[in-house]
C-alpha cells in the first residue's frame, strides 16, 4: 500500500496491510502536524505535491527499502491539502520477523521520503500568512542516513 491522499490516514488499517503471521515486529510511524517549528507558531500546514511523481517516487524508495531488508513488509502513506494541528500528515507501518529490521527499514523509508519525494510543504501561522519550507537535513553523521540523501 503507497498512496497519496487527501482524507484523515487510517494507520490502523495501514498496520494491518503489513501484518504478517511469520513477522514478530511492526513499527509504526506517525508524522504530525505540530504547533510549532523551532519559534514560530504554525496553526496548520497545507501539502501539495505532483502526485505521478510522488507516488512513483514513493513506490522506489519502499522497493529500494525491500531490497535493503528483504523479509519486511512496507505501506507508505502521506497526505496531502491543509492540515490541522494534531493531525497525520505521513504515515509508514514496517513488518519484518525482528525489530531490528522493522525498526531500521521504517527510519530508511520516512528520511528517504523526506529527502526525495516531491511533496512540499506550506506553514501557516496564527495570522493567516504562509511560507513553502523545505525538507530539513538528514544529518551527515546519522549512521541511517539513506544514501540517496548525500
Amino acid at each position: 500500500m503507497i498512496s497519496l491522499t487527501r482524507q484523515a490516514i487510517d494507520y490502523q488499517a495501514l498496520t494491518e496491510a503489513v501484518r504478517d503471521p511469520q513477522h514478530g515486529a511492526v513499527v509504526l510511524f506517525l508524522g504530525t502536524v505540530r504547533d510549532r517549528t523551532g519559534e514560530q507558531a504554525t496553526a496548520r500546514l497545507e501539502y501539495e505535491a505532483y502526485a505521478a511523481m510522488a507516488e512513483r517516487e514513493m513506490r522506489r524508495v519502499v522497493e529500494a527499502a525491500q531490497q535493503r531488508w528483504p523479509q519486511t513488509r512496507i505501506a507508505l502513506i502521506h497526505r496531502l491539502g491543509t492540515l490541522e494541528v494534531g493531525e497525520v500528515s505521513v504515515a509508514v507501518a514496517v513488518s519484518a520477523p525482528h525489530r531490528a529490521e522493522a525498526f531500521a527499514a521504517c527510519r530508511y523509508v520516512i528520511d528517504t521520503l523526506k529527502a526525495t519525494v516531491p511533496i512540499w510543504k506550506k506553514e501557516i501561522g496564527p495570522d493567516g500568512t504562509g511560507e513553502w519550507v523545505h525538507p530539513a537535513d538528514i544529518s551527515m553523521s546519522d549512521p541511517f542516513r539513506p544514501e540517496s540523501a548525500v
